[in-house]
């Protein structure tokens, strides 16, 4: 059960129980806390065989109150393919892909969006809206229509086309943006008061970074409670990764699991790099990224506003930041469907790019575990066969 929600920024507690953006205090993000020593006491890893296997078979680390009934079309519960290919040629034997394309509306983002959707019902919104660049908008527009909420998605002009059409096939208003999705966000907020809308925005609530988090449970539950040695994460706005290094505390704070952490790598376009810079500058919040440029719509996001969380995150564990071509990160891409049968996004094809620099760098050895995210389909994405 959640007890309350604090500020990332300035440690502020903030009310649970009802609608939250930012901290009101400093507009740092919000992150929702649980009474894990309580939980600890009464619920067990055994507990689990017995559970559904999508996101909500965690629902004691949710804001899910007793007696609540679930928003789900199915998401959580992928699969970690053990690479046939990629990884032998690499010297990488225990190379392995945890395949989020499965998911409904083929990305990651149905996680944070089914847990985000599920709380704004519950706490009486009447209208959803979100920036966009890709899957988070098709993936708020799916859950919006299940939970029979109006929704809103502004989107760069940019946005692929299979993307904007699944938007409007929910039910979604889509309207399209000049710029970026820093431009898409402020039409959004522009709007949000007076229309009476709730924003999902990236960080900007604080729920569907408790979706995303269950990839790290996942993770840990697959892994036999271990955790792997190195974790590449294709990073946009970064919620996941920040999700991930948030579910290893609270699983060591349940005794699952020990103290030991992942190298977390961020992986960036090189067109689209900010976290990269910061990372290699010591600094701690991340400059916006000018003229932003990737055919990989999700990792075109010119400032994050967890940017000091990825950081850290990557910090603590001994990580680090890379930054990858276009053309290799469709090589990528392209390289998961030939040699390993995952069709898989322009995002996910970047990890890939990122291995031969990380091995060279050191930051993955070859007897490490080694998890590579593909946090979508490729189906949405024309550039990956060749195509404008």
């Amino acid at each position: 059960m959640i007890q309350g929600l604090e500020c990332a920024a300035c440690g502020a507690v903030v009310a649970a129980d009802r609608l939250q953006n930012l901290c009101p205090a400093c507009s740092g993000p919000l992150l929702a806390r649980y009474d894990l020593a309580e939980s600890a006491t009464r619920w067990r890893r055994e507990d689990l065989a017995a559970r559904r296997s999508d996101v909500w078979r965690w629902r004691e680390v949710l804001p899910i109150g007793p007696g609540e009934v679930p928003l789900t079309l199915g998401e959580g519960g992928t699969p970690l393919i053990r690479s046939r290919s990629i990884g032998p040629a690499l010297g990488l034997p225990s190379l392995s892909f945890k395949d989020e394309s499965g998911n409904p509306t083929l990305s990651f983002k149905a996680r944070g969006m089914a847990v985000a959707i599920h709380r704004a019902r519950a706490l009486g919104a009447r209208h959803v809206a979100i920036p966009s660049a890709g899957n988070a908008g098709s993936a708020t527009a799916a859950y919006c229509a299940a939970a029979g909420l109006p929704c809103t998605v502004a989107m760069p002009v940019d946005t692929p086309p299979a993307i904007l059409a699944e938007c409007r096939a929910y039910g979604a208003r889509v309207e399209l943006v000049d710029g970026t999705i820093a431009d898409a966000g402020a039409w959004i907020r522009e709007r949000t008061v007076a229309e009476g809308w709730f924003d999902v925005s990236t960080l900007r609530e604080p729920y569907r970074l408790e979706g995303k988090k269950t990839m790290g449970y996942e993770l840990a539950e697959a892994g036999g409670w271990s955790l792997p040695r190195v974790i590449v994460y294709p990073t946009g706005g970064g919620t996941g990764l920040i999700g991930m290094w948030k579910a290893f505390e609270e699983l060591e704070t349940l005794g699952w699991i020990g103290s030991e952490r992942p190298r977390m790598v961020s992986v960036q376009a090189v067109g689209c790099a900010p976290i990269v810079r910061a990372f290699e500058a010591g600094a701690d919040r991340a400059a916006a990224a000018v003229e932003p440029q990737t055919v990989a719509s999700g990792l075109k996001v010119p400032t994050a506003i967890g940017d000091f969380l990825i950081l850290a995150a990557i910090r603590g564990s001994g990580g680090t930041a890379i930054a990858v071509d276009d053309p290799a990160l469709l090589e990528g891409a392209r390289r998961l469907a030939r040699e390993e049968g995952i069709d898989a996004s322009p995002e996910a094809g970047a990890t890939v790019a990122a291995l031969p620099h990380l091995l060279e760098a050191g930051i993955v050895e070859p007897g490490d575990e080694v998890v590579c995210f593909v946090t979508g389909h490729g189906i949405k994405y024309p550039v990956v066969r060749g195509r404008p």
